[in-house]
């Protein structure tokens, strides 16, 4: 591989064609397959398939909260989890459907006289998957033209980050949530339920921003997932990465040395586990496949971007990384 890519020189290169870049590795760090979920987290799961609740998870950013749910669709042999991501303008319907008014609007301006609702209407992740857990006969009169059922099934949604929205936001849903049913005021306030034998599987995501409503956690069967210790690390490297085992690789051990420090340094925000993935894939192209790139100790300096993501910890960083390089050649 040619690295850099990129030189900064004012010089450009003296070919016809764009550059070829590599393909991007980073897609196997979000693999379904390659995700290791704890004992808390599988335990907490089957609680709520059980008992047909929401499984609320909190962590800090980066512990795989928004991965379990597609690895639990892989799991499962459910399709993608049908995913919503909460703004911070989001209001309980839009986990259900959204109605163009706009468009509406316009039309009856340009006096377009075949003017039906169900034209404007479209159904987002819960009210897509409570709707495919109906015959599309059942439904035809409620769904847009457009409007695609593959065949009665159940599904998993995903509510990301759900503390993003105003604290009416988890309030309002919380009967939707409970009984699987909603509304469509634009159609004459029908409502629509779930077949209680396909209940779709309800994940919901928070980064604790924001404390959500005692009765909205009432709902739901709460996990915390916790910022793994290093043998954990060793196992999550190793199954995402594909990499050598844990217990022989010189590579491995000095990553996470390298990244624990920083973690325990004090810095503003520290790095995360999806950010040390990442920073492991750059540290093995760049080396061309080293067995242990970090020798090179100016590597660990020239990828710190993925690891400090602001300006105040930038030096406090490199001191570190400089710190324990200096340490490991006295130990040589």
């Amino acid at each position: 591989m040619n690295f850099p890519f990129y030189f900064g020189d004012g010089k450009r290169k003296p070919s016809n064609t764009p550059a070829t870049l590599p393909v991007s590795r980073r897609a196997k760090v979000t693999n379904p397959e390659n995700y290791l979920a704890d004992p808390g987290l599988r335990d907490a799961c089957n609680v709520a398939l059980l008992l047909s609740q929401p499984l609320l998870l909190t962590g800090e950013p980066g512990t795989g909260k928004t991965l379990f749910s597609y690895s639990l669709a892989w799991e499962l042999g459910f399709d993608d989890p049908l995913k919503f991501e909460t703004k911070s303008t989001s209001t309980a319907r839009d986990l259900f459907y959204n109605y163009d008014f706009l468009k509406q609007f316009q039309d009856a301006q340009n006096r377009i006289s075949e003017r039906n609702p169900l034209d404007y209407l479209t159904y987002n992740a819960l009210g897509q998957a409570i709707l495919l857990t109906k015959e599309p006969s059942e439904i035809e009169n409620f769904v847009p033209p457009d409007f695609i059922h593959p065949g009665k099934r159940r599904s998993i949604v995903l509510i990301d980050e759900v503390d993003k929205a105003s604290r009416d936001f988890p309030n309002d849903i919380l009967n939707e949530l409970e009984y699987l049913y909603f509304r469509v005021r634009e159609l004459g306030n029908i409502k629509i339920e779930a077949n209680f034998k396909l209940q779709p599987i309800v994940v919901i995501t928070s980064n604790s921003e924001k404390d959500l409503p005692d009765a909205f956690l009432r709902r739901c069967v709460y996990y915390n997932i916790p910022f793994p210790q290093k043998e954990r690390l060793e196992n999550i490297v190793t199954n995402r990465l594909g990499l050598y085992s844990a217990d022989s690789s010189d590579f491995i051990q000095d990553a996470l040395e390298i990244f624990l420090k920083l973690r325990k340094s004090g810095l503003r925000k520290k790095p995360t586990t999806s950010e040390l993935l990442g920073w492991m894939i750059v540290l093995q192209e760049i080396s061309g496949g080293a067995e242990n790139p970090l020798v090179e100790s100016e590597l660990a300096l020239q990828t710190l971007s993925n690891l400090i993501k602001t300006a105040e910890d930038q030096d406090k960083a490199k001191d570190i990384i400089k710190q324990w390089v200096n340490s490991r050649q006295k130990e040589a």
